[in-house]
């Protein structure tokens, strides 16, 4: 007994003598990881001062070493194999060793935005999420889907590091991914054929603001940067305070490799000034690739959907919708989906729609087409593109129709405008119209309210559904040709 004793005891000394001891790993590297395939990947963690780590993979006879800094800090960047369904492991050795296992190569996205991207597959309290009992039924079927979801948290400094683990997408493991994010990955699973990871780095009720850093707050905005400015500037909602997510649940994952980022967010934006949030929307993607470091990685991202924010009939959520579609015009390798179409009537006054997955399915279609080269797959929907007044009719004509549109009549959504600024429903119908020696697809606009029309909006409201669409079953931008 004496002799078990005194064993213990020395080994706990001996421990104590060397401090750490045992190598530690970043939370994201570990049991599960999907590592993005043929790139160098970086893995990183902590050990004593001055310590070697050797780093061994499964996939390689190749050794990587990285002595730990002052501060303990080490990082390898490693070659990575072809995307395969083959587990895969990776050894640390510091002299005592720390192996993780079940580790796939395969595409990696990054899921950041506020609740419609934080909203999970089981949905949230009165907010469901349409078909979520099939989705945990058959969830097994993608096993090769694994999800990382960041703690929600607000610090005045740059976090490191973060308290999670990698998921294997089950029947039990399903309702806590992101409903968007787990949508987006079935589609690219199925074409592409290759494990898919998501990182879920999301806050509700965050603000574009909350994921920008100090420095392009203090060079770019007048938001406070100090905790009691912060506090003051937005003293009733935390979750809409600037820069404090970023550096909480945003800053622990920037040295991962990624594929790209999936964004959904904009509602807390709405009321902002014009080109405000286009432009500040842009500064977060430019800061977002630098940290990164993998390149101009693709950001596609989703418009807000129809919401009465209070009057179904003003406009200040299609002002926003409108930034967005301004962003997506101003920021390179980028792509906007819309969702004019993803809800029912009766959920103007649900901000979180049930209908995530065509969500889901149209960010996919934006990564197979531009990022994976897959041209068959239309990904972007029509948007307005000129208009022409002969006495009561205007005649618009669309881009990326995709040589169809949804229908010929019943068209929803339309409003003409006199001189007097003063909107009213507009019937809509498609028109062949001659011109340059071949048949120009139109859409023929009038109103009986409107005997000299100026304007023409279409959907251009806090909330209004509308059913026109390309051939690849995508809808037309909300759009207005008034600058009023």
């Amino acid at each position: 007994m004496y002799r078990r004793f005194l064993f213990s005891v020395l080994a706990v000394f001996a421990m104590a003598s060397t401090g750490q001891a045992k190598v530690k790993l970043h939370h994201l590297i570990g049991d599960n990881m999907i590592l993005q395939q043929q790139t160098d990947a970086r893995l990183w963690g902590w050990a004593d001062k001055g310590k070697t780590v050797k780093v061994t993979t499964s996939w390689s006879k190749d050794t990587y070493r990285a002595t730990a800094d002052k501060e303990g800090r080490w990082e390898v960047y490693v070659k990575t194999p072809k995307a395969s369904y083959t587990p895969l492991s990776i050894t640390f050795d510091d002299g005592e060793k720390t192996t993780i296992n079940n580790v796939l190569a395969g595409e990696v996205w990054v899921c950041a935005g506020q609740s419609n991207m934080q909203m999970p597959v089981r949905g949230f309290g009165n907010c469901p999420i349409e078909g979520y009992t099939e989705e945990v039924v058959n969830a097994n079927q993608y096993k090769a889907i694994h999800y990382v979801k960041i703690p929600e948290l607000m610090r005045m400094t740059p976090q490191e590091d973060a308290n999670c683990e990698w998921k294997e997408v089950s029947t039990k493991t399903v309702a806590n991914a992101s409903a968007v994010g787990y949508f987006f990955a079935q589609v690219v699973n199925k074409v592409l054929d290759v494990p898919v990871g998501l990182i879920m780095a999301n806050k509700g009720g965050t603000r574009v603001e909350s994921w920008l850093t100090k420095e392009n707050l203090e060079k770019y905005t007048n938001e406070p940067t100090d905790s009691d400015g912060i506090v003051k500037f937005k003293p009733e909602w935390d979750y809409q305070r600037a820069m404090l997510w970023g550096n909480g649940t945003f800053n622990p994952i920037l040295k991962y490799s990624v594929k790209g980022i999936i964004f959904y967010q904009g509602c807390s934006n709405v009321g902002d000034p014009a080109n405000q949030y286009s432009e500040r929307l842009k500064l977060l993607v430019e800061q977002w690739r630098k940290q990164f470091g993998c390149g101009e990685i693709p950001f596609y991202f989703v418009e807000i959907a129809p919401y009465h924010y209070d009057n179904v009939d003003a406009d200040w959520g299609a002002r926003l919708r409108e930034q967005q579609y301004r962003a997506s015009q101003i920021i390179p390798n980028s792509g906007l989906v819309s969702t004019n179409d993803l809800v029912y009537p009766y959920e103007k006054t649900q901000i979180h729609p049930c209908k995530k997955k065509p969500v889901g399915q149209r960010l996919a279609y934006l990564a197979l087409n531009k990022t994976y080269g897959f041209d068959e797959i239309g990904c972007v929907g029509p948007s307005y593109k000129d208009m022409k007044i002969t006495g009561n009719i205007v005649d618009i004509h669309l881009n990326n129709d995709l040589g169809a549109i949804s229908r010929f009549e019943d068209i929803e959504g339309f409003e003409l405008a006199g001189e007097d600024r003063v909107f009213h429903p507009a019937k809509a119908e498609h028109f062949w119209q001659p011109g340059g020696g071949y048949w120009d697809e139109t859409i023929r606009i009038t109103s009986p309210e409107v005997e000299k029309p100026v304007a023409v909006r279409y959907c251009f409201k806090n909330f209004q559904i509308g059913n026109l669409k390309n051939a690849a079953g995508l809808p037309l931008y909300p759009f207005r040709t008034d600058e009023w």
